[in-house]
């Protein structure tokens, strides 16, 4: 099958188009044929040699993806559309999917946009809902709104939350009030105006903090949050380590929470795909939520596809077409 291999670390000119074996389905996984695969942040520390993929998963790039069914499993049969969140290997043809974290479709939604949902979607339902807990009335801020994940993020809190504030640059601002933001803030403001802002809008601290950058805006965060307020951490883009005030942390009660979706185990991941299925996914058909595709390449131009998402270019996802 063709693939996009990575011989050696380093930037996006390590992105090769090539062969690599076909993948072999172990016992509950289907073999899918992938007709489209959303690129992430994670996918680029992969490339330099930052972020591996657990033991016995493919070394090939990619977590998400949408396509048809090879060799079906479980409920599903050959020819059944799916989208699925991997560990890796989506950037490929062919790719072994555990059948507890595929997902049927949704009908009206084509491949390149199913493929923008798994990853994005999932990681946000995580945070906000099963672990933030976020509540009917909160307060919820919302970092690197403008991203794939950030993108999904805004959606879901959007009903929920009576203030959502969402981070990013200026030039994105306007498809995040579309997304669901109530507010908007200019990303480089967020270390010194993110507390007095909240409270300038909301009155009080924020309930829930979605973080999509990291060290950086760790100290404008806890300064932000109101009495036993959340924060999730998803990424260290900004930075890995950083100062805390326990004194903050200790008076108001707060909650810090580290996460990640791909070294979770296959029961984990299939327990939160059940739960954003049951949840989530019928809003889809509705068009209460809606994936967000900035743009689309061929596979054969992942360079390109990792060079934009390091420019920060897009709003949304961007999807390669296989």
């Amino acid at each position: 099958m063709r693939a996009i291999l990575v011989q050696s670390f380093g930037g996006p000119e390590v992105l090769q188009i090539g062969e690599a074996p076909d993948p072999q389905p172990r016992p509950g996984d289907l073999l899918v044929r992938v007709r489209a695969a959303g690129v992430n942040r994670a996918d680029l520390l992969q490339r330099l040699g930052r972020y591996p993929p657990p033991r016995g998963e493919s070394e090939i790039l990619g977590l998400e993806l949408a396509g048809e069914v090879v060799e079906p499993s479980g409920p599903f049969r050959g020819g059944d559309r799916v989208m699925a969140l991997v560990a890796g290997g989506a950037y490929a043809e062919l790719a072994r999917v555990p059948a507890g974290q595929a997902m049927r479709m949704p009908e009206k939604l084509s491949f390149v946009e199913a493929a923008a949902i798994p990853e994005a979607f999932l990681t946000a339902w995580l945070n906000l809902m099963m672990l933030g807990r976020l509540a009917q009335g909160e307060i919820a801020i919302v970092h690197a709104a403008a991203s794939g994940v950030g993108s999904a993020a805004l959606q879901l809190c959007r009903g929920i939350a009576s203030v959502v504030l969402a981070t990013a640059s200026e030039p994105k601002h306007r498809a995040c009030l579309e997304l669901g933001a109530t507010h908007v803030l200019a990303r480089n403001d967020v270390p010194s105006t993110l507390a007095q802002t909240v409270h300038r809008i909301a009155g009080r601290g924020a309930d829930l903090i979605f973080d999509l950058v990291g060290g950086s805006y760790l100290d404008a965060n806890v300064s932000a949050l109101g009495l036993q307020g959340r924060l999730c951490c998803i990424s260290t883009m900004g930075g890995a380590k950083a100062s805390l005030d326990l004194g903050a942390l200790l008076a108001r009660r707060l909650t810090i929470m580290g996460s990640t979706v791909r070294s979770r185990s296959a029961e984990q991941k299939a327990k939160l795909v059940r739960d954003f299925s049951d949840k989530a996914l019928p809003r889809f058909e509705t068009g209460e939520l809606r994936p967000v595709v900035g743009r689309t390449l061929p596979l054969d131009r992942a360079r390109d596809a990792h060079e934009a998402m390091a420019r920060n270019e897009v709003v949304g996802k961007i999807v390669l077409v296989v």
